[in-house]
């Protein structure tokens, strides 16, 4: 996996709008980019609303947030609206970014893994969490990243 300190990999994938989200174009804020299983299961719903939830808090301590599944577009539409996400899902359908990533698979290969990476304004990679369980902790756990790192 990739390690804390290495700059983040560049990559292109289509936003929940169908709009190219490039992640150069993100430099000068902090991002929090977040792989997760699946739309619309119990753990990757509660950890999505748990980042809508405290969306503002991200956004005062200057960082976006972005969630990565192999779901479709269309699939990231329904999921960001019933839930009222505030912020953009990438659709990773041949799983090439999970993969340049390196995010394992989990529970036995079966499920897609669970990971957080904190990219500070420069690209690099400054925190990485990986667990599927405690889905809502990887927010936790961001927030207190982002909260050391400057503004």
């Amino acid at each position: 996996m990739l390690q804390v300190g290495q700059t983040a990999p560049d990559f292109t994938l289509n936003t929940t709008d169908g709009t190219p989200f490039h992640l150069a174009d993100r430099r000068g804020r902090h991002l929090v980019l977040y792989f997760y299983p699946k739309d619309d299961t119990p753990g990757c719903t509660a950890e999505a609303c748990s980042f809508r939830d405290q969306y503002e808090v991200f956004q005062d301590l200057g960082a976006d947030v972005v969630g990565i599944s192999s779901d479709s577009e269309a699939s990231h539409q329904k999921f960001t609206q019933k839930h009222r996400l505030p912020f953009p899902l990438l659709a990773d359908a041949g799983g090439a970014v999970r993969k340049l990533y390196e995010v394992p698979r989990a529970l036995l290969g079966l499920l897609p893994g669970r990971v957080t990476f904190v990219i500070d304004k420069e690209g690099i990679i400054q925190y990485i969490f990986n667990s599927m369980s405690g889905a809502t902790d990887h927010v936790r756990r961001t927030k207190d990243v982002l909260a050391k790192l400057p503004a």
